[in-house]
């Protein structure tokens, strides 16, 4: 029996200017026990029917037609008060920023405690023993309730938000992206952690992601929206394992598989449809390569097509678009073979014990007294080289120090020991002269594109500001832009110089971002986490174009990312980070099909699978990283390593060689296969 139905739902936004068709006759429904996915690009209409089904929606969002029934009540009709009842106790919501949706002034534990209350009729000390429960079944320490959200990790705030939606024990969970942003080892541990609860509280469960891999191996059934409209919909694993719409096919292929190193990620080309007004044919016509006459005339109706339902004018030929739909030159893109370890050109990076510590508050009376304040060994002893053509990965978990390494190599910040060489020449003398010449060489592509572009300046101003500050003169500053901005894939480049950020897409900002760093033809690009908050097809163009530009243009790359399924679409070389130390690092394909550093094959693991037949067996690290401030004397990662031994509490590893001295691992005991010791540990 269904426990939630949303029927021919549409939902429009009025704006200042236009009404945005958001929702446009969406239908699927939830049984219960069962997890459903709601999949698709940002904009394709997802978060809007959460927020309906909650009675969340913006004052500006109107309901046009549909129902949705919970339980067998049309929550479209409920007042306000009703709607009180309704959530937290039947329904609960799992948000996307864990930091943003939590209270910084009040402890978590008396967040919770205050949803209790509202609730039910229990004691202060009823409601507090429940927190103190569902604090344990998240797996976090009951002591720590009396906490404020900022003294708690990424992670661990995000296991606050599980507890609380589950303190009622409801019977649906509405989770909306609740991994986004997260390292892989955090995000294996959430979706294991909510799959045990909601396994033994008999929940439902509606996750809503861009995130395939997350729901391959999550959730039993599945919608693909586009548009504000269903593309396909089934059972999860006939969908993604056989797709039968072109849409569909796109997301699988742009989604990186870790172990394929010689086939490319697939980016579908163009932008998302304009919905100020309601689609008229088939709203993925302007995107898709298949697409033909019959799809403008009116979008198609959603049909049974073998094992699932799809909205496509072509499942005659279903199997012929599935093997099209993999090849690169489909979508108009070249086909970018990696290159050979050995086409790369001369060192362009190099560092040699380079450290950054940063200085912990003391307070009056250590000042007083003259004692040795604390140190955060963000960056310690890192060695590292870049060289021409190669694009070098750089990745670990939140907090182990990849970014501080990214700001300090390109002197965003200053470094506390060792050395830093630019083409043999180091860094001090070239900033001796004044730092013009330096900048030019290295830049720096940050996370979020929105706030690395000023507002208030066009594409064409922002792409143009590097090459005035270093004197260029008119023309040749308008030429150079229209090419950069042409290389990244805003063509043609007149539609995009004109338009402010706001006006464009994220991926299309992350593109000005990248051209603005490349208009000056640097000799080393820094790249810090710049796909991370993307969907996958644009995170795929992101990472096409940087490989193009290392192949191309004889720059060295630095990637900085939690995703080693992306790393390993693109690097040439991975480089492992724990605790301020690189602890393996080598030529990509060796390092991922056979990690030597345990902390570097656990990464591994946690990558999730985009095939839902295919079961994945979660290798869960125990416990969060040292305190960084009181490491331990030997081996950073001693407290959460199963082979750990009294060695290793006391001895740091020295780095072994391997493969003739392209692969290297510091770690006593080295593993050839996670599966055997590691899982033999923690299952």
């Amino acid at each position: 029996m269904s426990l939630l139905e949303v029927e021919d739902l549409r939902i429009r936004y009025k704006t200042a200017k236009e009404d945005v068709h958001a929702v446009n006759g969406v239908s699927f429904s939830v049984d219960g026990g069962d997890n459903y996915g709601l999949v698709g690009e940002s904009g394709c209409g997802k978060s809007t029917i959460a927020h309906s089904i909650l009675g969340l929606l913006d004052d500006n969002a109107r309901i046009e037609s549909g129902t949705v029934r919970f339980d067998g009540q049309n929550l479209l009709d409920l007042s306000e008060k009703e709607w009180r009842d309704v959530r937290w106790q039947q329904i609960s919501y799992i948000p996307q920023s864990a930091m943003d949706s939590l209270d910084p002034v009040m402890t978590v534990g008396k967040q919770i405690r205050q949803s209790i209350t509202t609730h039910r009729d229990v004691s202060k000390a009823e409601a507090q023993a429940r927190v103190d429960e569902v604090f344990e079944i998240v797996g976090l320490d009951p002591a720590r309730t009396t906490d404020y959200p900022h003294q708690f990790s990424g992670g661990m705030r995000q296991r606050v938000t599980i507890a609380m939606a589950l303190a009622l024990d409801p019977d649906l969970i509405i989770a909306d992206e609740p991994t986004t942003g997260l390292d892989v080892i955090v995000q294996d541990k959430i979706i294991h952690k909510l799959m045990e609860i909601q396994e033994e509280i008999d929940s439902s469960l509606l996750l809503i992601t861009h995130d395939i891999g997350v729901v391959a191996e999550t959730c039993d059934d599945v919608s693909v929206l586009y548009g504000g409209k269903v593309m396909e919909q089934g059972e999860t694993r006939h969908v993604l394992k056989n797709p039968t719409n072109p849409y569909t096919m796109g997301l699988k292929n742009s989604f990186p598989d870790i172990d394929d190193f010689d086939s490319q990620a697939i980016s579908i080309p163009g932008s998302l449809p304009d919905l100020t007004e309601e689609p008229t044919g088939c709203v993925f016509r302007n995107r898709c390569p298949f697409a033909t006459e019959a799809c403008e005339d009116g979008h198609p109706e959603i049909q049974t097509v073998e094992n699932q339902r799809s909205a496509c004018y072509h499942t005659d030929r279903v199997e012929h678009l599935r093997t099209e739909a993999t090849e690169p030159e489909t979508w108009g893109l070249e086909f970018a073979e990696r290159g050979e370890s050995g086409d790369v050109g001369d060192t362009v990076l190099e560092t040699d014990d380079l450290s950054k510590w940063f200085t912990q508050t003391q307070g009056i009376i250590d000042q007083l007294r003259g004692n040795e304040p604390n140190y955060v060994k963000a960056v310690n002893e890192v060695d590292l080289d870049v060289r021409e053509n190669e694009i070098v990965g750089i990745a670990g978990e939140s907090g182990c120090g990849k970014s501080t390494l990214g700001e300090v190599i390109s002197v965003l910040q200053p470094r506390t020991d060792g050395t830093i060489s630019f083409r043999g020449t180091t860094v001090d003398e070239y900033l001796d002269g004044g730092s013009k010449e330096f900048r030019s060489k290295v830049q720096f592509i940050f996370q979020d594109p929105f706030d690395s572009l000023n507002p208030r300046q066009t594409v064409r101003a922002a792409v143009a500001e590097p090459l005035k500050i270093h004197g260029y003169d008119r023309d040749t500053i308008e030429e150079k832009v229209r090419e950069t901005v042409s290389d990244v894939g805003l063509n043609p480049p007149h539609k995009y110089l004109d338009d402010y950020p706001h006006q464009l897409s994220g991926g299309e900002r992350q593109r000005v971002a990248i051209a603005r760093a490349l208009v000056l033809d640097p000799e080393l690009l820094i790249c810090d986490e710049p796909a991370s908050m993307l969907d996958v097809s644009l995170k795929a163009s992101i990472l096409n174009i940087l490989r193009q530009m290392a192949d191309e243009r004889d720059i060295g790359i630095v990637y900085i990312s939690h995703d080693l399924a992306s790393l390993s679409q693109i690097s040439d070389r991975l480089a492992v980070m724990y605790l301020g130390r690189i602890v393996e690092l080598g030529e990509t394909r060796e390092l991922v099909q056979n990690p030597k550093h345990p902390y570097a094959a656990s990464l591994l693991s946690a990558s999730p699978n985009a095939d839902p037949t295919e079961e994945r067996r979660r290798v869960l690290l125990p416990g969060e990283p040292p305190n960084p401030v009181n490491l331990p004397e030997g081996c950073n990662f001693a407290p959460r390593c199963p082979k750990a031994t009294e060695e290793c509490w006391s001895v740091e590893p020295e780095r072994t060689t391997y493969q003739d001295g392209d692969h290297e691992a510091a770690c006593h005991h080295p593993v050839e296969r996670i599966e055997h010791e590691l899982l033999a540990k923690y299952e």
